[in-house]
């Protein structure tokens, strides 16, 4: 299969241990060395096992995580000296970087006009209009879990190498596009089938994110415990729709 999903699209290291973190629910100041890395080199080993070209900055970070760990384990380290503790070379870029998603998420929400333009507060009552509630967007990492759900819930092996050419990225697109027109709002799993084998389902998930990243569909999830949902952001003028109505 010649196509591949580039990660920077999406999301980057350090989003992908912010999502290890709140999956563990663990202290960022207290993260289990250990587990945290064995878990970032699994999703490492999974992103390449679906065709995701892993850009060299989640290399680097694996190797700083691997590094911690080895330097977690030597003995004679002193327990309580913070300043010691290896862990701080990862745990004061997360900080920054959270803090810095956290402003563009409240600017991003601004209308455009006022972006540049910072007050004391926007004094609407979200109660009074229940429909300006912002709505929880989900992550790429939140989406491999997902799909890793529906592959195990199959009847297919686990092992996601694709090793057969008989399905395209262009035509499962085509697929979900035709799918989203007849109904706008769909459960992620809506988007497979019990009939699709291991081969078919990777490509479906492939098309899905480069839908997602061509902004054509929108994917939430409502609440924590709740299914993830997608939906339609398109419209029959939409050059890549209309092309499609046109068979091109």
């Amino acid at each position: 299969m010649d196509y591949k999903v580039k990660l920077e699209m999406f999301e980057g290291p350090l989003d992908l241990l912010i999502h290890l973190i709140h999956k563990n629910e663990v202290d960022i100041f207290d993260i289990p060395i250990t587990t945290i890395t064995d878990q970032y080199l699994e999703y490492l080993e999974l992103m390449k096992s679906l065709e995701m070209s892993i850009a060299g900055d989640f290399l680097v970070m694996a190797s700083t995580l691997i590094h911690i760990k080895s330097r977690m384990l030597l003995p004679g380290r002193n327990e309580g000296d913070e300043e010691d503790d290896p862990r701080l070379e990862i745990t004061r870029p997360l900080l920054e970087y959270m803090q810095l998603k956290e402003m563009a998420k409240e600017l991003s929400k601004r209308k455009i006009l006022g972006r540049d333009v910072f007050t004391r507060g926007d004094t609407t009552s979200f109660e009074e209009y229940p429909d300006l509630l912002p709505t929880p967007e989900v992550t790429l990492f939140q989406l491999i879990d997902a799909f890793r759900r529906v592959v195990a819930s199959g009847e297919g092996p686990g092992n996601l190498k694709v090793s057969l050419e008989k399905w395209s990225v262009k035509d499962k697109i085509e697929r979900l596009i035709a799918l989203l027109r007849e109904k706008p709002d769909i459960f992620f799993e809506d988007i497979f089938t019990t009939r699709q084998d291991i081969s078919e389902l990777v490509v479906t998930f492939l098309a899905l994110l480069e839908l997602v990243h061509m902004g054509l569909i929108k994917v939430y999830q409502p609440s924590q415990k709740s299914r993830i949902r997608l939906t339609a952001c398109f419209e029959e003028t939409d050059p890549v729709v209309y092309g499609m109505n046109d068979g091109k």
